[in-house]
């Protein structure tokens, strides 16, 4: 494996992108070029060939939406995850490459590691540290391995996406909105460590502006409502993407499956309204019933309230939330209002053109092949004490007090 003196130059070039900035669009050329002197490891197309016993199926992880990945192990033991543009993929040419020139500048614990790349006639692969517990969505939304997450491992992931969410909105080279936020997109390491994977739908964000204007892209169930309806893209988005994972981490459920009571469409209004009645405890997964704190639970619950407000300019920074995570619970005095619900605020005449994607392509295994199995959190004998009161607040911010 050897060094290439230039990773983001060499993927434009061999996606015919010119200097111009004509097939590369708004400006990605002149960011290309910015990035272009960074050095990056080059992997030739032999070395992957031999690390995935040539790209056999039983290597396969996933299916994303440009093309299969596959797990492979470098000669010096090192494990890799190695994704593969599929030909015939148009639009995975752009998101390859979204992908390669975001990675390329991004260090953070939290986020997927770009190992280097490869470019071999007409192959292109992207190749990734492997994350040896691949995606959250294998064990939350499978009764049969939900059990392993328990109440530390779930604060884990749920401190762990701030911070790379954090990172991504203000210490990143640039301010990255993600734009696909969900359990498919989010690796486990070994130590269930979490790690924000697939940047193909990725949107560097300029500096100088309180929001843009987009093509909506996402996963309906985790987009916000002013995003999802008007296309506005701002940190906030991400923010509420990220309010639905708590929600359903804490829950043990996907929104977008939710059927435990049919008079609530998703899982964050049944969230919300249970919430109100102070009935938090009875949203919870049973599963945690013998590891949670209960009032470090309800903590959390408020925060995910809070990031799924309908009102963007309500919902937190990732700073904040970041923040929060970190105090005693009972102290965030803020309540939350009504959450946003796909057309219930922001609806305008003005249209987008929504693509949704069905899969993560940056998580080792992809949305539509997962297990599609609802966990009713009436699945097991052992259950929470729901006498919980809703609390107010001291004064002092210090502590609880009972109801």
């Amino acid at each position: 494996m050897g060094k290439s003196g230039d990773f983001v130059r060499q993927l434009a070039k061999a996606f015919k992108l010119t200097s111009s900035g004509k097939d590369a669009g708004g400006g990605e050329a002149a960011e290309l070029e910015r990035i272009a002197a960074q050095e990056h490891k080059h992997f030739s197309f032999e070395t992957l060939v031999t690390a995935t016993r040539d790209f056999h199926p039983e290597n396969k992880l996933g299916q994303g939406g440009f093309g299969p990945v596959y797990k492979g192990r470098l000669k010096d033991g090192r494990e890799i995850a190695v994704k593969k543009l599929a030909k015939s993929s148009n639009q995975g040419k752009t998101e390859f490459l979204n992908e390669a020139k975001l990675l390329s500048r991004v260090q953070h614990r939290n986020v997927v590691n770009l190992l280097g790349y490869c470019l071999h006639a007409s192959e292109k692969l992207l190749v990734y540290e492997y994350v040896v517990n691949e995606s959250l969505e294998k064990f939350l939304f499978k009764a049969e391995k939900r059990h392993v997450l328990d109440w530390k491992r779930r604060f884990i992931i749920i401190s762990g996406v701030a911070k790379g969410l954090h990172y991504l909105h203000e210490d990143a080279h640039k301010i990255i909105i993600h734009r696909d936020i969900k359990a498919s997109n989010i690796l486990l390491d070994d130590k269930w460590i979490p790690k924000i994977s697939d940047f193909g739908m990725a949107h560097l964000f300029p500096e100088d502006q309180t929001h843009v204007n987009t093509r909506v892209a996402g996963t309906n169930g985790y987009m916000a409502p002013e995003y999802q309806m008007n296309g506005c893209l701002t940190m906030k988005v991400d923010v509420f993407s990220f309010g639905v994972v708590v929600l359903e981490l804490l829950c043990g459920q996907k929104n977008t499956s939710f059927n435990m009571d049919p008079k609530y469409q998703n899982l964050i209004e049944w969230v919300y309204k249970t919430y109100k009645k102070g009935k938090a405890l009875e949203v919870v997964d049973p599963m945690l019933a013998e590891t949670a704190d209960a009032d470090q639970v309800v903590h959390c619950i408020l925060i995910g309230l809070l990031c799924v407000q309908a009102d963007p300019h309500k919902r937190p920074t990732m700073n904040r939330v970041v923040v929060m995570l970190s105090k005693r619970p009972g102290t965030i005095e803020q309540e939350p209002t009504r959450p946003g619900l796909p057309g219930s605020r922001y609806r305008t005449s003005q249209r987008s053109n929504t693509r949704s994607s069905a899969s993560g392509d940056g998580s080792y295994s992809s949305s539509h092949t997962s297990d599609s199995t609802r966990n009713s959190n009436t699945d097991t004998g052992t259950t929470f004490d729901t006498s919980y009161k809703k609390r107010s607040i001291d004064p002092h911010g210090k502590r609880p007090i009972e109801g």
